[in-house]
């Protein structure tokens, strides 16, 4: 991939206009995004593999809390509840282990490489972010079939899809820019694991995504509501129930993903250069 553009665009910060400024943001962005794609359309198998864990909480743990019902969930089945938090785990997962792909490219020299090149870190960082959102889009396509399947009654309509589509680019580029910045403290694989595996647990338990908050315990409610994860669930409990409420409006929801994905990625625009060290 080429990361680079026009001369001017290289020169142009001093000579470019706002227009041509914004134009070669987008180009980056989009040949960062695309380097990404390539990456994963020579390893299709992975989405495949991708399918058997929210299968397994949808049919399963969701099969079993519906027949119980154990979980207060308002007008909807426990199974309808439960959909949209499945995926919102998905994307967590997906998201938070791509700082692995970092420390390879680290060990590889591509992140050197990418340092050199005209464009800026911002750019990097962004882009990488926003790439990550191609799995987590692949994952809503299998979670939604899925739910399908089992029964569950969606709102599909446009722009309720649309608006679960930029959910998921916001919750995807956000965890993925969260585990960039580990990954560039760590610089290890073993070390990023264990970092992983210690955070996905008390994001997804600690939010709103398989039971409500009203039935944990107070201390534990305000450790959910500082969890970007119980926004992005409650965004896509909105978008994809018919006539689908949430803790929050839906414009606070994506507020929130929008503005914590812009300082994660301020952030790890600066520590970016560590990971070439």
């Amino acid at each position: 991939m080429s990361l680079s553009v026009s001369s001017n665009a290289v020169r142009g910060t001093g000579g470019a206009g706002p227009f041509e400024r914004v134009g070669d943001f987008v180009r980056q962005t989009v040949a960062i995004v695309g380097y990404e794609a390539r990456k994963l359309s020579h390893d299709p198998s992975e989405l495949l593999f991708r399918v058997v864990q929210p299968a397994l909480w949808l049919v399963i743990f969701g099969g079993v809390f519906s027949t119980i019902h154990a979980i207060p969930t308002g007008s909807y089945s426990y199974l309808q509840f439960l959909t949209p938090g499945i995926l919102a785990q998905s994307v967590l997962f997906i998201a938070i282990f791509y700082g692995i792909a970092s420390i390879r490219e680290r060990e590889l020299g591509i992140i050197t490489k990418f340092l050199v090149s005209p464009t800026p870190r911002f750019v990097l960082v962004g882009g990488r972010g926003l790439s990550a959102s191609m799995r987590g889009l692949s994952q809503a396509l299998i979670v939604v079939l899925l739910a399908i399947a089992l029964g569950v009654q969606l709102n599909l309509t446009v722009l309720g899809l649309l608006g679960v589509v930029l959910a998921i680019v916001l919750g995807s580029a956000l965890f993925s820019t969260l585990s960039m910045i580990i990954a560039s403290i760590v610089k290890t694989q073993e070390r990023f694991l264990g970092i992983g595996q210690l955070l996905t647990m008390p994001l997804f338990f600690a939010s709103n995504a398989i039971y409500p908050l009203s039935i944990m315990p107070r201390w534990l409610q305000y450790f959910a509501l500082a969890n970007p994860l119980t926004y992005l669930v409650d965004a896509l409990r909105i978008l994809m129930l018919p006539n689908g409420t949430g803790l929050f409006p839906l414009y606070v929801d994506l507020a929130v993903l929008f503005f914590v994905t812009l300082g994660l990625i301020l952030v790890e625009s600066r520590l970016y250069p560590r990971m070439a060290q």
